[in-house]
């Protein structure tokens, strides 16, 4: 599957069993993309992460930060707002709950770019829009 047969069989918010199903397509090329750069399709893994930022579940912060550290492609192809889904305070504090490495490394990276004023008014409801006229043009 890639990203634009995604769009069509998931669309921009996807609920239920499809949401399990984007996860293991994520995980998938995320491990692909940690085999061999090029080898998972980042275009895929940026959208399965807009479709679980649209989701707000806070359980798909690291796993998105997982995708966005499988390879320097991704890394540039997976945008850090994708943590954001449930909002930057929520998700940080999520993180911070979290004992494991992978989460510290999130939280600073959060924490280094909302004080560089990153995030200031940032809205999940406006950057949501602003990905949705992304993926239809």
């Amino acid at each position: 599957m890639d990203a634009r047969e995604s769009w069509r069989r998931y669309g921009p918010r996807p609920v239920g069993a499809d949401l399990d199903e984007i996860r293991a397509l994520l995980r998938e090329h995320t491990a692909r993309e940690r085999r061999a750069q090029g080898e998972g399709d980042t275009e895929l893994m940026r959208l399965c992460c807009f479709q679980l930022f649209n989701s707000g579940d806070l359980d798909d912060v690291l796993l998105i930060w997982s995708a966005k550290q499988a390879s320097f492609d991704a890394a540039c192809s997976i945008d850090i707002e994708f943590l954001l889904g449930h909002g930057l305070d929520a998700t940080k504090a999520h993180l911070s709950a979290n004992r494991a490495p992978s989460a510290t490394a999130a939280l600073d990276r959060l924490r280094e770019l909302e004080a560089y004023g990153e995030f200031e008014g940032f809205s999940v409801e406006e950057r949501s829009a602003g990905y949705d006229r992304y993926y239809v043009d």
